[in-house]
């Protein structure tokens, strides 16, 4: 690959973590959730959380947000960066940084959704991170931490080494709203995962990974300065998955078409697709036509990818992005997708 990615280092019990809003800052209107994320931090990951002037700022300015990570990452006392919670226009956030002081000190950085884009944008300056994490979604649910978020989540700070990434038995796509005291002891109710279905999986793919939400990278590629020349993604791992907005199969086909007509789509032997979330407490859809939902997605990716790049090897129904339980994988570390095996393994070393 044309880029050179730098995993960033292991940390320690007791280090100290940044706890940011680079996007939506959530714990301005949602306070007490914020708290028992923080106590999280330090109860179930053993690190002491620090925020910054805007993690509580609804409203601030994309330079304000941008102040803040440039200042967590130039603070040598803070070893990993934890986003709040997404958001919609960090994209606006990106003219702000300074790519130097990013490199100086890699660090962790766990999120997803709108913060794809700072995923991406650390991608193409060379920092592997984390797509996953959201302390005010996983960190702070109800019921507790997922188990199976928590041993990846530890393995990308602590611990490295393999993990097999294995389908779960059920899942959730629903809300309890955050407005009602009891979301701070009850989780969503779950239900029998959707499963997974194997494209192709003829091939073993051992590879670094990019992308994260569709939707997201959409706007990148639209806004043209934030995604590199395609060959620099030959031969990775793609990560897909869709937000809360749900968009609709020809959407997502549109999407990915215009990835194709880049040169993208082509450049990956893999790719891994997200448990796409199906309804929302603002636009709820009923369980039978929920899985009509993914049907429909899968398809809208399958005709894309049969005109771009037919040998692609999908693997449909992967427990990341919008959904929970939710895997933390690497962004830029290594994946192993193997085929014939039916397994998935995320490289945290």
């Amino acid at each position: 690959m044309p880029v050179d990615l730098r995993m960033p280092p292991k940390l320690r019990p007791g280090d100290r973590v940044a706890v940011l809003s680079p996007s939506f800052a959530a714990p301005g209107l949602f306070p007490e959730r914020h708290e028992q994320a923080m106590r999280r931090v330090r109860d179930v990951l053993g690190l002491e959380p620090v925020e910054f002037p805007t993690t509580r700022r609804l409203g601030a300015t994309p330079a304000e947000r941008a102040a803040d990570l440039t200042a967590a990452w130039a603070d040598p006392s803070i070893r990993a960066v934890f986003a709040t919670i997404g958001g919609d226009d960090q994209l606006t956030v990106l003219p702000h940084l300074d790519p130097a002081v990013f490199r100086a000190d890699p660090k962790p950085f766990f999120g997803f959704s709108d913060n794809t884009n700072l995923l991406n944008w650390l991608w193409g300056h060379g920092l592997a991170a984390y797509h996953g994490g959201s302390t005010m979604m996983h960190l702070a649910r109800g019921e507790g931490v997922q188990p199976v978020h928590l041993a990846t989540l530890r393995a990308a700070l602590f611990d490295g080494g393999d993990l097999v990434i294995a389908p779960v038995d059920s899942f959730s796509e629903e809300e309890v709203d955050w407005h009602e005291p009891r979301a701070l002891t009850e989780s969503a109710p779950a239900t029998p995962s959707p499963g997974r279905v194997w494209h192709r999986p003829d091939t073993v793919v051992s590879a670094p990974t990019w992308g994260g939400c569709l939707d997201i990278l959409h706007w990148n590629l639209a806004a043209g300065r934030w995604i590199r020349p395609a060959g620099d993604y030959e031969g990775c791992v793609l990560l897909l998955e869709t937000s809360e907005e749900m968009p609709s199969a020809e959407d997502v086909f549109h999407m990915l078409r215009n990835f194709g007509e880049r040169g993208l789509l082509r450049q990956f032997p893999a790719v891994l697709v997200g448990t796409a979330k199906a309804t929302h407490f603002m636009s709820p859809r009923p369980v039978p036509e929920r899985q009509k939902f993914r049907d429909e997605q899968r398809e809208a990716i399958l005709r894309a990818f049969g005109t771009y790049h037919p040998s692609a090897m999908i693997v449909f129904g992967v427990d990341f992005g919008h959904t929970d339980p939710q895997y933390v994988l690497p962004h830029g570390g290594r994946i192993t997708v193997d085929g014939p095996a039916r397994t998935i393994t995320a490289h945290y070393s």
